[in-house]
């Protein structure tokens, strides 16, 4: 059955701030088995921070298949303790990323509100009619 996702900054849009995100890179199998993916996904479950499944940045320039991105349902609040445990999980104290393959990812509301065009009714189809 096909899959509808909604892309990070029409979530971004949605909620009305900014949005934090997990892209996976360089595994050559199936998203679903990439071995970093799975490890993170479990941690979210198992500290209950809740997440989905998303599309990248959306684009009018080009059309890409899902890779396993998942947008976090956590504000970007550096004093937010879960935020900073989210952060710490991921990311060297450097700020260096602990896993290859693996970007977490700031889009701010001010940049997917770039995209709010997308939003109004009828924009797509218009869009896949000139493609």
């Amino acid at each position: 059955m096909p899959q509808f996702l909604q892309n990070i900054d029409q979530i971004s849009r949605a909620k009305q701030r900014d949005v934090l995100g997990l892209e996976f890179f360089g595994f050559q199998g199936h998203y679903a088995a990439n071995p970093m993916r799975e490890k993170i996904l479990a941690w979210l479950e198992h500290k209950g921070i809740a997440y989905m499944e998303c599309g990248g940045y959306t684009s009018e320039m080009r059309m890409e298949s899902y890779r396993g991105q998942i947008y976090i349902d956590l504000p970007y609040d550096v004093v937010d303790p879960a935020y900073l445990e989210l952060e710490a999980y991921l990311e060297d104290a450097d700020g260096t990323m602990r896993w290859d393959g693996v970007r977490f990812t700031l889009y701010t509301l001010g940049y997917c509100m770039k995209n709010a065009h997308h939003d109004e009714p009828g924009f797509w189809e218009r869009w896949a009619e000139g493609f």
